[in-house]
């Protein structure tokens, strides 16, 4: 069995990602101080997790994931700050950290996983950091610039994942396996009613004035 320990866990999806691989495995924590993806990590989970700050754990992992926050990295942040001392993006720092205080007991494998912006010129600094940080820890980074639509999900999300492994060992990213993607509408939710199949029912009232702005519907209708 793999323990695992979600750090900045959101709604848990690597998690997710094992059961749907059938691996065996034990989330041993999840730390998240967001309300609304705890209720949800929660939901999909049964599970009784309440906020907690990263600062503030300790346990002994097999794999140790961390999707810290990434606004201050991202290229959709006019003022992007990086590793300054009041980001959050600094607190993927917490991590390195966690790991040193570990000592004996460190995780052997370390998934972080990012903004593409992470890598611009004004921001990649706290990754270089990340990365010399890691390797003075005893670990062997691999990174890559991964896009959902390469693992079957219609959505342009690109994102850097780094795989650090204890030792000398390397990740290799050609070895993992793309899908096709699949089309968008087995994924939509569709309404009102049967007559109009192609129809997606969108409720979201930030998505619907958007839409409106761009594509006026005299009916009112979307």
């Amino acid at each position: 069995m793999i323990k695992i320990l979600e750090l900045f866990g959101g709604i848990g999806a690597p998690r997710k990602a094992l059961i749907n691989l059938g691996i065996d495995h034990k989330c041993i924590d999840y730390v998240e101080w967001q309300l609304n993806r705890v209720k949800a990590y929660n939901a999909l989970y049964d599970h009784l997790h309440k906020t907690q700050d990263v600062r503030g754990w300790n346990l002994k992992p097999d794999i140790l994931i961390h999707g810290s926050p990434c606004q201050d990295n991202s290229r959709a942040y006019r003022e992007r700050k990086g590793a300054a001392e009041d980001s959050r993006s600094v607190l993927m720092l917490e991590t390195l950290r966690i790991i040193e205080e570990m000592g004996e007991w460190r995780p052997k494998v370390v998934i972080w996983e990012n903004v593409k912006g992470v890598l611009d010129r004004n921001v990649i600094p706290i990754f270089n950091y990340y990365l010399k940080e890691m390797t003075e820890l005893g670990y062997t980074n691999s990174f890559n610039v991964l896009d959902a639509r390469d693992f079957g999900i219609p959505h342009a999300r690109e994102r850097v994942f780094c795989i650090s492994l204890l030792g000398d060992k390397v990740f290799d990213f050609s070895k993992l396996e793309t899908k096709p993607m699949k089309d968008i509408r087995t994924f939509m939710e569709y309404g009102p009613s049967d007559e109009i199949p192609e129809q997606c029912l969108i409720t979201v009232p930030s998505m619907l004035n958007r839409i409106k702005e761009f594509n006026p519907s005299p009916s009112g209708n979307y």
